[in-house]
């Protein structure tokens, strides 16, 4: 099942699935009706003269053999317990010694049984399976959870659901005949809506094919094929590159945050520091943006919230001094995350490369295949400029994966598409809220979900 038919079950549910269940109990209950009459004319047809002769029968052979039996049996029991009686009393002298040996080796093995008992009870409990309830209770709260991300999702995205579904449905009202007016209608819709100036283009230009061959022709066709393909474009198949990297043998984890000021650099680190800490994980923080004003301070502020460390420099330290200090001490405490946050300029792209390197440089001296990610903080809100700073800073370094945040507070979520279709880089966070836990981990299908829920 593709991803535009599982979002269409998420919404409307899987109505053939329905219709087939409730067929499948109809004819059911169609077949059980004759059987339930069956055995009435079964117990009808059943002769009463046999059924009577079959039990008098029984009854004559049974009733005499019993009794018979039972008082010979409790005759020959009697006998046969004052013969051994007798020959007890006349032995009981020369028993005695091996009675003593007999009771010690009773009571070793009363031992020795308690203790394969005991043994065995100890290993049952090491083993012991979850019960029903147990399971049952896991099942239900990992569906909380998933229900809570997919709120989360949709109500993150509903200024973005809400503007681009208002276009949407503008332009279906205004639509006479599919002709190249509408096509050119559409491409400017999509492009307002921050789908991107290219990836606008090329799904006109699809949409153009895959019309004719659906003969598509009524509103509501029309625009499920202009949803499919946005949905089309979230999907990569084969691609598990989404989430980020995490390597247990090779600590300390390190991830650079790169982007300009403003984006929600700090703000990003710090809410991933507390999620990782309510995972178990130990973490570590750099405040290696040392030029801009309050921004070590931010990032401390953040340390005290979550209980981490935050290694600082001199104020306008050298910022790959502070990344030095930062991975030694991260390397001796064998901490697993150290997350760096770093300048935000872009206005002299020369200056930040150089800085860039330099920082990497430092981090390899120590762990040459580090930094695990680098990662770039965008603005949701500022729609195409996002698109123009990924350009700009993959560039200038190799950008592993984006944080897009603020989505919560715009309405130009579209942004996702055009960087995952015209950047090839993957989202592997977005920023759904101001609360910690509004920064999620990016999921493509509660994602094209939240965006296109009510369009379909």
């Amino acid at each position: 099942m593709g991803l535009f038919d599982r979002i269409k079950k998420s919404i409307f549910g899987d109505k053939k699935e329905q219709e087939d269940k409730k067929e499948s109990a109809e004819l059911e209950e169609a077949q059980e009706q004759p059987s339930d009459e069956e055995p009435k004319e079964a117990d009808s047809a059943q002769n009463p003269v046999d059924a009577e002769e079959t039990n008098q029968d029984s009854e004559a052979t049974d009733e005499p053999e019993m009794e018979p039996t039972k008082e010979v049996d409790k005759e020959e029991s009697v006998v046969k317990e004052t013969k051994e009686n007798a020959d007890s009393k006349e032995e009981s002298s020369e028993q005695e010694p091996a009675d003593e040996d007999n009771q010690e080796q009773s009571s070793s093995d009363e031992v020795s049984t308690q203790t394969v008992d005991e043994v065995e009870e100890e290993t049952d409990t090491e083993i012991e399976q979850p019960t029903s309830e147990e399971v049952q209770a896991e099942e239900e709260s990992e569906d909380d959870e998933e229900e809570k991300t997919e709120h989360l999702y949709e109500k993150g995205l509903e200024k973005t659901n809400r503007s681009f579904g208002d276009k949407l449905n503008a332009f279906f009202a205004n639509f006479r005949r599919i002709d190249e007016d509408f096509f050119d209608d559409l491409e400017d819709l999509l492009i307002e809506s921050d789908v991107g100036y290219e990836t606008s283009m090329n799904l006109v230009e699809a949409l153009r094919d895959e019309a004719k061959l659906k003969n598509a022709k009524s509103k509501q066709a029309l625009k499920e094929v202009i949803v499919e393909k946005l949905v089309g474009l979230y999907e990569n198949p084969g691609e598990e590159d989404e989430g980020l990297t995490y390597n247990e043998a090779n600590k300390p984890n390190i991830y650079l945050f790169v982007g300009v000021n403003g984006s929600g650099k700090t703000t990003t680190v710090g809410k991933l520091a507390a999620q990782l800490r309510s995972q178990g994980k130990s973490v570590m923080l750099v405040a290696a943006d040392t030029f801009r004003a309050g921004a070590v301070q931010q990032l401390v502020q953040w340390g005290e919230r979550v209980g981490v460390n935050v290694v600082t420099g001199p104020e306008k330290a050298d910022p790959a001094s502070v990344v030095f200090e930062g991975v030694k001490r991260a390397y001796d405490q064998e901490v697993d995350y150290l997350l760096i946050d770093t300048a935000g300029r872009l206005q002299n792209k020369v200056n930040l490369m150089n800085e860039l390197d330099k920082i990497k440089r430092t981090i390899q001296k120590t762990f040459k295949d580090q930094p695990e990610e680098t990662l770039l903080v965008l603005d949701g809100s500022t729609g195409q400029n996002a698109m123009s700073q990924a350009k700009e800073f993959n560039q200038v370094t190799q950008i592993s994966g984006i944080v897009l945040t603020k989505l919560d507070g715009s309405s130009r979520g579209g942004i996702v598409i055009a960087i995952r279709n015209e950047m090839n880089i993957p989202v592997k966070l977005v920023g759904l809220g101001e609360q910690v836990g509004d920064l999620a981990p990016f999921d493509t299908e509660k994602f094209a979900l939240g965006l296109f829920k009510g369009l379909i």
